[in-house]
């Protein structure tokens, strides 16, 4: 008599809302980080999408700075994870971002022509499908941006500590917060002591 074979049935991987997508990236969907938690029940998508503490204290520090530093008639600062739409593969978030104002056209659609400067503040997605973590993710991110046109893309991270700035003229360089480093044109930020500055212990 013959024995039965059973086979087992793939599982179906739950399909993720598009409400959990932060940005996609060269036709990847990169999910907000916790995204699974609130897939299970454990969280609610208002739990994850928020930006901590620390990192909305940095951005708005960072805003206010280059906000009396900048020329402001010639250039305009977006935020609030401004959207920027690269092609039809990519549509990304940007913390900080330095237009020129010649030419530009604001809609209630995402922006659609590149940002002098991008500045990230830490990584806010899930990073499953990056071999080596943030590090692939920052570089794949930077060659999509400075591709575009962008200029500078200036990367914060909390832990550790340091401060990635990556140009199409220049050598990508990593630093400590308490380096001063250019941001556009005359304007340079160091990190350390603007923080001091506004009472802000890190």
């Amino acid at each position: 008599m013959p024995i039965p074979i059973v086979t087992e049935e793939p599982k179906r991987r739950k399909r993720v809302p598009s409400y959990l997508i932060y940005e996609t990236l060269n036709g990847k969907p990169l999910y907000y980080r916790g995204y699974k938690e609130v897939l299970s029940g454990k969280k609610t998508p208002e739990e994850i999408m928020g930006s901590s503490s620390l990192q909305a204290v940095l951005v708005t520090a960072i805003i206010l700075y280059l906000g009396r530093t900048i020329d402001r008639k010639k250039f305009l600062i977006a935020s609030n994870e401004s959207g920027l739409h690269v092609d039809h593969r990519s549509n990304l978030s940007n913390d900080i971002a330095i237009f020129e104002k010649a030419g530009l056209i604001l809609t209630n659609k995402y922006f659609d022509v590149a940002p002098k400067v991008a500045i990230e503040v830490d990584v806010r997605i899930d990073l499953e499908n990056f071999p080596s973590r943030d590090q692939s993710y920052i570089y794949e991110k930077t060659e999509c941006l400075l591709d575009f046109g962008v200029e500078r893309v200036v990367w914060i991270t909390t832990h550790p500590q340091k401060l990635f700035i990556a140009s199409r003229s220049a050598d990508w360089t990593t630093h400590n917060w308490d380096v001063t480093v250019p941001v556009w044109g005359d304007c340079v930020l160091n990190l350390a002591e603007l923080l001091r500055e506004e009472g802000i212990e890190f």
